[in-house]
């Protein structure tokens, strides 16, 4: 992406962290992507598919879509390629691009959908109309984001809560924005679409739902968090102490007795003319 434009990718792009993005595509696949597929012959771009975690899902909903898949990081696009396979995705196109800077000429695609990139730009609107651009008049837009400031839990523990908006503030000060969930319904309605609707998506997890616990408490959420450590230290958020105690408050809301609730936020909007 452009220079000033995009941030540091918070999570880092460490093994660890792909297969954090795997068990996060498939713990919330249905929650965040049971409404979602593109009739055959449909032309469909993924904005910021990364190592393809969301890739994968979209090509077995719409199989007779045509999906290009596109990434600021080559590496990125390379193990997006890699992950899907022949069998995995052959409708699928993957380009390593500049969302700021792409290389379709206006109204190019029907669809664009755009799953946990907004909050990785210090410019969400410009890049919301950049999407804009090369949807065909009357074309959809989808965009999911979550939303730190979401979180709970219980028990209930100072520091981990700590930790959270250590994340958060990590996130701000590389210019990006983990609370972003809330505010799409602004930002699609400022930046020319119509038709807008924003719903909600709830993760509520505790032990009557173990794969939530598994899936999301610990494998997404809570390794989300862990890889943020370094930095978070670095910066002065908090001290290491503070910060095991935080992660081990995390851990302890999958325990039996715990649970766990967090919001995603999905969009869907039109571009009218």
């Amino acid at each position: 992406m452009a220079p000033g434009r995009s941030t540091a990718y918070v999570h880092g792009y460490s093994p660890r962290e792909r297969e954090r993005l795997g068990d996060q595509a498939r713990t919330l696949a249905e929650l965040l992507h049971h409404d979602t597929a593109y009739p055959a012959g449909s032309s469909v771009l993924e904005a910021g598919c990364g190592v393809g975690a969301q890739t994968m899902r979209l090509a077995r909903s719409s199989p007779g879509a045509r999906i290009v898949a596109m990434d600021q990081s080559a590496n990125s696009v390379r193990e997006a390629r890699r992950a899907l396979g022949p069998a995995g995705g052959t409708n699928v196109t993957f380009l390593a691009g500049d969302l700021f800077h792409m290389p379709w000429a206006e109204a190019s695609f029907d669809h664009v959908f755009v799953c946990f990139v907004l909050e990785h730009l210090r410019d969400p609107a410009t890049a919301l109309r950049q999407l804009h651009g090369v949807l065909r008049p009357g074309g959809t837009l989808t965009v999911i984001e979550g939303d730190h400031g979401s979180t709970f839990f219980h028990p209930d523990d100072a520091d981990a809560r700590r930790a959270v908006q250590a994340l958060v503030e990590v996130q701000a000060n590389l210019g990006g924005d983990a609370l972003i969930g809330r505010r799409l319904y602004p930002l699609l309605r400022e930046t020319g679409f119509s038709d807008v609707h924003v719903s909600p998506r709830l993760v509520y997890a505790d032990a009557g739902r173990p794969e939530m616990v598994s899936g999301f408490t610990k494998k997404t959420f809570t390794a989300m968090v862990e890889g943020a450590r370094e930095a978070a230290l670095e910066q002065g958020l908090m001290d290491p102490r503070a910060w095991e105690r935080g992660i081990a408050g995390l851990r302890r809301a999958a325990e039996p007795d715990g649970t766990f609730i967090y919001c995603f936020f999905k969009g869907t909007a039109v571009r009218r003319s």
